[in-house]
């Protein structure tokens, strides 16, 4: 999984200087999306795709708690009915399983970062650009540092996971 991260720039010309510069760097223009309110041009940058703009990623994640959850009561409830009819342990490890399975599944997902486009709309009613770069893990530091010595108009923003094969 990638992560992806999160900077704020004051304009174009700022924000493209700062995507030849990651080029040049070995990093892919199809990792870098930018976003901005209507009437900033984009003119020459990579563009965000529609579900990063409408943080779909955002919907994902609500969702996936939930369901998370209702997996968890559900099995605690069918424990607990299997409890009071007498069933055998057999039966009984099943229901705590899947217990066990979406309580590790919500430790490991509540420690992953989650930054997401909304919490930048004040920015971008202002005129500034968000720029999305999506990097391994094990190159995060790197860009972070490189975009914070040689661009220090730019405001980080945090990072985020970041899952290619559903687009968001």
């Amino acid at each position: 999984m990638n992560q992806r991260l999160f900077f704020l720039f004051p304009d174009r010309d700022h924000t493209l200087s700062a995507v030849e510069e990651l080029i040049q760097c070995g990093f892919r223009r199809e990792d870098m999306h930018s976003i901005a309110n209507s009437g900033v041009a984009l003119d020459g940058l990579p563009l965000g795709t529609a579900g990063q703009m409408h943080d779909h990623a955002a919907a994902i994640e609500f969702w996936g708690w939930r369901i998370n959850l209702l997996l968890f009561f559900a099995a605690a409830a069918g424990f607990a009915a299997l409890l009071l009819t007498g069933a055998t342990w057999g039966w009984l490890l099943l229901p705590l399983a899947v217990m066990a399975a979406t309580l590790l599944a919500g430790l490991r997902f509540a420690r992953t970062p989650n930054v997401h486009v909304s919490e930048f709309r004040d920015a971008l009613a202002h005129g500034e650009i968000l720029l999305m770069v999506d990097v391994p893990q094990t190159r995060v530091h790197e860009v972070e540092n490189r975009v914070q010595q040689h661009h220090p108009e730019a405001v980080p923003g945090g990072s985020s996971w970041n899952i290619p094969a559903l687009g968001v």
